[in-house]
């Protein structure tokens, strides 16, 4: 039994970050400390004022656990990473998942290339941005090819010169062909100075130089080229005027500020690279109600920022955030220079946060409905499926379904949904190895042995979370008490707890219920919860046929027969037209496969010998 007050009397006076559990051993907050000693004994003196949030929370605390580092700053970091493998209830939660794309030069090979790159790598490449739209970024790469005539391809020079010929974008006079070697290195390498002065906001050469090439088409009668011209002069202007100066100083900086109503939160960013707007974007956040907005701003900057690989030397915040330093700190070193939070006082920089507190406040009265919708249809289906299950704190729940053509190219589907909505990057496909015909509950059963035992593995040697590390809160089988007895089974076998749900359908293959726990429970047909489970029952089939049919189309379904010596394509699809499954062939005696059109003597016995 844990004692909550003899707990309390062996905290150290040191840092660290201590995990608060309800009763059903669920994280529900975690928090870092200078002291773990001072700050987790106030969640238990009554005389404390401690705001709805926490006086809430502590009522559900039934013990608590804690781990010590050697810094504040080594706590804030373990803190960042627990919050976000647990996602506790009452921590605030950034709702959205973003990653920035930003533009690369790749300044290291003797002919660089400008593409697009979803991720920021130590390497000898340049990168700006991050940007917030993907298409503007694709916009003004081609406009680059256009302008500079810079390459695209993925050839290795100048090691492949002259190899192959030069393709396309040559002939249409948008490559320089260095393939061919038709331009030196140093004269690509000043159209790269070009491109990079254009990136850096410089536009007023190229401007210069289309103008005079139009006017010059111009004269010459050439009126097709000149168009041409114009309509680059067009979009040069307009990724200037997206670009407008916003600041006279020309560093990196963010601006955040946000706005809050009640549990719904929006934080508002102003993205400033060179002194210069290239992007804005906003971010909901579940908070409590109450919640200060010196502490959200503190909740979204170590979230977004733990994931983000570029990070500005300043964030101009519309208030100072509790622990400022160890903040500064932790990004500083991150970045690998200093990096500094400020709340401006006048001037333009005030003006700007101000501006990103409207645009906040502007996006959450807008969505406000669209959120409330949007929170029936996720989180408040979950509640709904959380009360009809007798079950809390749903989080992540993992569907599974199989599919095959008559017993032959067996596959199983896994997705994913958390809060109710679908994460696509933790979706897995399986190919079927260990099962010969149409038997589903076998194959669900190697799906799930081999899901489980590879998370359990990857537990082992310390993986980040997320694809198979992260465990569900609720399994769903596509299917009633057949399909929910084999997933128990195999838990049972793995020593792990997870409550199994089956999905139920009616003799039209329609949704009519939920198996669990030995019995089936109705479920109101217009209620959010029966569509969530609905769309969740959908896309794991969904996403099984979509990868069985990928393997036929492209020839990639490996059968059995595939093994067996002397059955080529012919006597494959012979016996798959001729038996009924794999099990039949193997039951066949050499007489019975013999009167196959292309069988003989010796490739019937080579059939029988392989499966006895």
């Amino acid at each position: 039994m844990f004692d909550i007050q003899e707990e309390l009397k062996k905290l150290p006076g040191k840092p660290g970050v201590y995990l608060m559990h309800d009763e059903k051993d669920h994280i529900i907050y975690v928090g870092k400390a200078i002291s773990l000693k001072n700050r987790v004994r106030q969640y238990f003196q009554s005389s404390r004022n401690k705001g709805v949030k926490i006086e809430q929370m502590v009522t559900h605390i039934r013990r608590f656990e804690y781990i010590v580092t050697d810094s504040e700053l080594e706590a804030l970091v373990l803190e960042c990473n627990l919050i976000k493998e647990h996602r506790p209830k009452y921590n605030t939660m950034l709702m959205d998942d973003k990653a920035y794309p930003f533009i690369k030069v790749t300044v290291g090979e003797a002919f660089p290339r400008v593409m697009l790159a979803r991720q920021m790598k130590k390497d000898k490449a340049k990168y700006f941005g991050p940007y917030t739209s993907a298409t503007a970024i694709k916009d003004t790469i081609e406009l680059l090819r256009k302008l500079y005539h810079i390459r695209n391809c993925n050839r290795r020079l100048p090691a492949d010169v002259g190899k192959e010929r030069p393709c396309l974008n040559y002939h249409i006079h948008q490559c320089y062909a260095p393939c061919q070697g038709y331009i030196s290195e140093a004269e690509y390498r000043k159209v790269i100075e070009e491109v990079l002065h254009f990136l850096n906001g410089d536009y007023d050469l190229i401007l210069k130089k289309l103008e005079s090439s139009m006017e010059k088409a111009s004269e010459a009668l050439e009126f097709e080229k000149a168009i041409e011209y114009r309509e680059m002069i067009s979009s040069v202007r307009k990724i200037a005027q997206k670009q407008k100066i916003t600041d006279t100083v020309g560093d990196d900086r963010d601006i955040l500020a946000v706005a809050c109503e009640k549990e719904d939160a929006v934080v508002q960013v102003f993205f400033i690279r060179g002194g210069r707007l290239i992007g804005r974007d906003h971010f909901y956040l579940k908070i409590s109600e109450g919640e200060k907005k010196s502490e959200i701003l503190s909740s979204f900057i170590k979230q977004f920022y733990a994931g983000t690989p570029y990070i500005p030397a300043e964030l101009m915040l519309q208030e100072e955030v509790e622990d400022k330093e160890v903040i500064e700190e932790w990004l500083g070193r991150k970045r690998g220079h200093k990096v500094h939070l400020r709340v401006p006082q006048r001037g333009q920089k005030e003006k700007l946060v101000e501006l990103a507190e409207k645009n906040a406040s502007l996006v959450l009265s807008k969505d406000k409905e669209r959120l409330k919708r949007e929170e029936g249809r996720t989180t408040g289906a979950v509640r709904e499926l959380e009360e009809l299950l007798g079950l809390t704190g749903i989080v992540r729940m993992e569907a599974y379904d199989i599919s095959n053509t008559s017993g032959f190219a067996s596959v199983g589907s896994m997705v994913v949904y958390e809060r109710g909505k679908p994460k696509r990057n933790d979706y897995r496909k399986f190919k079927i190895k260990s099962v010969t015909g149409p038997n589903d509950y076998a194959s669900m059963e190697e799906v799930l042995t081999r899901r489980f035992l590879h998370g359990l593995k990857e537990k082992e040697e310390g993986k980040e979370l997320g694809g198979f590390t992260a465990f569900p809160d609720l399994i769903l089988m596509d299917g009633g008490k057949g399909q929910v007895n084999i997933a128990l089974e195999v838990l049972d076998k793995l020593h792990l707890n997870i409550p199994v749900c089956g999905m139920v359908k009616d003799d039209h293959h329609r949704t009519r219920g939920l198996y669990y726990e030995n019995q089936e429970i109705s479920i109101d047909k217009s209620s959010e919860s029966f569509r969530l489970i609905t769309r969740i029952q959908d896309e794991a089939h969904r996403f099984a046929i979509t990868f069985h049919r990928e393997l036929r189309s492209k020839g990639q379904v490996h059968s059995v027969l595939d093994d067996i010596p002397g059955v080529g394509l012919t006597r494959r699809k012979d016996l798959m037209r001729h038996f009924e499954n794999i099990d039949a062939i193997k039951n066949a005696t050499v007489e019975e496969l013999k009167e196959l059109p292309s069988m003989n003597k010796k490739s019937a016995e080579d059939v029988y010998k392989f499966f006895h």
